[in-house]
């Protein structure tokens, strides 16, 4: 068995297909179809098998060899990563998943800081919606993940950043700024602003699933993908949004809206730094959390 039939067995079962793993492996599919048959050879078993005419799946047995090469890959990027540290260079690639509000609001002055102690780290950054950021670390495909804490499943290590309150966004001047003690009740009463479903955001869900509970009646109006984009139209008058406050609001702020706390509604929540609990960060790694934390790092710490 070679290495390189390892990698190019790892890049079609993930791809899904041989022409995109010949050319992330820089190979012809030739070459690569002379590998896997090769591989399978050796192992005596068949590891894909095909549906349809361009279809690809793995076989029971190309499962379990995959976990083997997860497994033996995740392992030889960390002994490199041990070897370099070893000879005290701060290189290697960093891979880490957040939502797309944590990689616009919050990271990128921490990503601007760790770039600058680190130039010579590969930092793969993921824009991924709650539910892969779990699935990715598992898998071990990244270090970690920055998601919130409520929908983590308890096999995960967890360290809290940043508490996850969120904030009822109106127009200036409407009905529900002039109410103490805002109820889910009085939310539904008006048309609704919310993140699209298909993007497995938190909030959208929890409040559907809150609402169907409760029997309350409601009007989503708009979807919005992004605070700015729902802000605007609040402002406009079309409906209320509910935003995190986790986030800089400094650009709702800027509107004509105003923000009211409904944390109680909620469960308390945060956003956390997610990661498997056998998962060993090498220094550099471990600096960019610090980061995060607010500790201070040398740079060749």
């Amino acid at each position: 068995m070679e290495w390189q039939q390892i990698i190019g067995f790892h890049n079609v079962a993930k791809l899904e297909s041989f022409t995109k793993a010949a050319h992330a492996t820089f190979r012809t599919q030739s070459a690569l179809s002379q590998q896997i048959k090769a591989l399978e050879d050796e192992l005596d078993c068949t590891l894909f098998e095909r549906i349809g005419k361009r279809g690809l799946k793995l076989t029971f047995a190309g499962e379990r060899f995959l976990e083997f090469t997860e497994s033996l890959l995740e392992k030889h990027d960390k002994m490199i990563d041990d070897l370099n540290e070893i000879k005290g260079l701060q290189v290697g690639r960093l891979r880490i998943a957040a939502q797309f509000a944590t990689f616009y609001f919050l990271l990128p002055k921490i990503v601007k800081q760790y770039m600058s102690l680190y130039p010579k780290v590969e930092l793969n950054l993921l824009d991924r919606p709650l539910d892969d950021i779990t699935e990715l670390v598992n898998s071990g495909e990244i270090d970690f993940g920055i998601a919130l804490e409520s929908v983590q499943p308890k096999n995960l290590r967890i360290i809290r950043w940043k508490e996850a309150g969120n904030v009822l966004v109106t127009p200036r001047g409407h009905p529900l700024t002039k109410v103490k003690n805002i109820t889910l009740q009085d939310i539904a009463q008006y048309p609704l602003i919310l993140s699209p479903k298909n993007l497995k955001y938190w909030m959208r869900r929890f409040l559907v699933s809150r609402f169907k509970e409760l029997g309350i009646d409601y009007q989503i109006v708009m979807e919005a993908s992004t605070i700015e984009l729902g802000s605007k139209y609040v402002e406009m008058g079309l409906g209320i949004s509910i935003v995190p406050m986790a986030f800089e609001l400094d650009s709702v702020k800027k509107r004509e809206v105003e923000l009211i706390d409904i944390q109680y509604l909620f469960e308390p929540d945060y956003l956390s730094i997610v990661m498997r609990k056998d998962k060993l960060l090498q220094s550099y790694k471990s600096a960019f959390i610090k980061l995060l934390l607010g500790r201070s790092i040398r740079e060749n710490e």
